[in-house]
């Protein structure tokens, strides 16, 4: 019996779940969702302890027991959030996060006001992926008109112009003539179509 049975290191590393993703992306939001929820919940206890403690000069806080989350996002919303993450490109997933984490940092909210400023992201984050697909579209519909565009260009265009042939009459003929010049500019080329050659 040889010991290398006994030891897995040299078998191929097992693969990660094949999962979808969308089903990653969602599920990576959300948890941030309620990481950044828990966060602000600790930070009210915390300006509630310190409003406390300065109102009253006392600190109470060894006797007090808090519940591990007291907060949380109805079911209708939860479900908005993750039918909203959906449509999160997976590339967009980190910036996101970091987006969010910002505009936390930045604000301070109430537990509350954390699940707002999520759905915020999250729609700007949308709204910016529309922007970018619609300007791909026109990127691409601008690519296949100039490509039909040039292809046109090769072909032989029907008119021509002549300008050396000689029933094209000029001001110097006109004067020749001693006749008067009609409107038009006759020193000018004269566009013919192909046909009349």
């Amino acid at each position: 019996m040889s010991l290398a049975s006994w030891f897995r290191w040299n078998e191929p590393p097992s693969r990660i779940s094949q999962r979808n993703p969308a089903e990653m992306v969602v599920e990576t939001l959300m948890m941030e969702l309620s990481w950044q929820l828990k966060q602000a919940e600790k930070q009210q206890r915390e300006r509630e302890n310190e409003y406390r403690k300065i109102k009253t000069g006392v600190d109470y806080g060894w006797l007090v027991s808090y519940p591990k989350q007291s907060y949380d996002i109805s079911p209708g919303e939860r479900l908005q959030l993750e039918d909203m993450c959906t449509k999160i490109h997976p590339s967009y997933c980190g910036p996101v996060i970091l987006r969010f984490r910002q505009l936390i940092a930045e604000y301070e909210p109430e537990v509350q006001e954390v699940s707002r400023l999520f759905r915020s992201v999250l729609q700007e984050v949308a709204e910016k992926i529309k922007e970018e697909e619609e300007a791909k579209k026109l990127a691409r519909q601008w690519n296949t008109k100039n490509k039909t565009s040039l292809s046109l260009t090769t072909f032989k265009s029907r008119s021509r112009i002549s300008p050396f042939i000689s029933d094209i009459k000029t001001i110097s003929e006109d004067v020749e003539r001693g006749t008067q010049p009609t409107r038009r500019v006759w020193s000018m080329p004269e566009f013919r179509n192909a046909k009349d050659y």
